[in-house]
């Protein structure tokens, strides 16, 4: 698929943490707790200040309760996607994405992507600037519908993003539903997937704004994030785009299929913030299924050091 555009660890840590349950965290923990009871029990204390004392020792023992609470989940949450892995087929565990950044990474259109007035119009990018090991899967159209890639995606928390076109999702809005209550987020790949640049403005606007209008009323959320079909696009296209209430184009750096990758770069590999392009395809049209294919793309992934993050954490 072209655009029309295209111009061109740590060390281990010391065997005095590695023997309780909870390690250093839990050292950490029991010390903040025993300084607080201490404040509150001291001797001298009476009347107001024993009280005031008292309750600021029950907050930081409710405070490092939660700690080791969250700490505990995270612990159970790794534990369970080592066990979806092999149950998978899977030959490594995912790595885990870093937490969403703070500050979000500023998005500017790719060199050699632009339209004219570009800075008019949504941004058109394949990467994400950042320095973080991650990178995005997201996967469009809606022909197949298989309902063990929905499984295996909750049960690895692998996180991804969706482009629909409604002629292939109608037939089964509940499924995409299924995949949204999971956590995902439904975007616009536009109602029929036509070649836009073909069109006149009138009849993208009217492609764009008419699956904005229909993902909005079945699934409550009008997107904010467009792509067009095989990446095809010209200052129309954009322009219907920004009208229909788009704030993004991304497109991608990487194609996954059930046994290889397609890369855009010169050096055929993944680079931070890299976008990883798929699609809803089965044995009608791969040599194999959905769960085939992200067995084959985590493997590359991970095999790499890369880990799956999600799209919208840093836009």
């Amino acid at each position: 698929m072209q655009l029309v555009r295209q111009k061109g660890n740590k060390s281990q840590q010391g065997h005095r943490y590695a023997a309780g349950p909870r390690g250093r965290f839990g050292v950490a923990v029991a010390a903040l707790l025993v300084a607080a009871l201490g404040t509150a029990c001291g001797s001298g204390d009476s009347g107001p200040d024993k009280a005031a004392k008292a309750k600021a020792a029950k907050a930081a023992e409710a405070g490092a309760a939660g700690a080791l609470s969250a700490a505990e989940k995270a612990k159970a949450a790794q534990q369970a996607r080592v066990v979806a892995a092999k149950k998978w087929g899977l030959r490594k565990t995912p790595l885990a994405a870093p937490p969403a950044p703070k500050e979000k990474p500023e998005i500017t259109t790719r060199d050699g992507f632009e339209v004219e007035d570009q800075e008019e119009y949504p941004n058109v990018f394949t990467t994400v600037p950042t320095e973080d090991k991650v990178v995005f899967l997201t996967i469009d159209d809606g022909s197949e519908k298989d309902p063990e890639f929905l499984k295996m995606m909750q049960e690895l928390k692998i996180p991804y993003t969706a482009f629909l076109s409604d002629y292939v999702v109608r037939d089964n809005y509940p499924y995409f539903k299924k995949m949204q209550d999971a956590g995902v987020t439904l975007n616009n790949h536009t109602l029929n997937h036509r070649y836009m640049p073909g069109l006149s403005y009138e009849q993208q606007r009217e492609e764009i704004c008419g699956q904005q209008d229909t993902i909005q009323k079945q699934f409550g959320k009008r997107p904010t994030l467009f792509r067009p079909p095989y990446g095809n696009y010209n200052q129309d296209t954009l322009r219907a785009a920004k009208s229909c209430g788009i704030k993004a184009v991304p497109l991608w750096n990487a194609e996954a299929f059930t046994n290889r990758m397609d890369y855009r770069e010169w050096d055929r590999d993944l680079h931070p913030g890299d976008i990883i392009l798929t699609h809803f395809r089965g044995k009608e049209d791969w040599k194999g299924t959905m769960p085939d294919m992200i067995r084959h793309v985590m493997k590359t992934v991970t095999d790499k050091g890369y880990a799956v993050a999600r799209l919208e954490d840093y836009l």
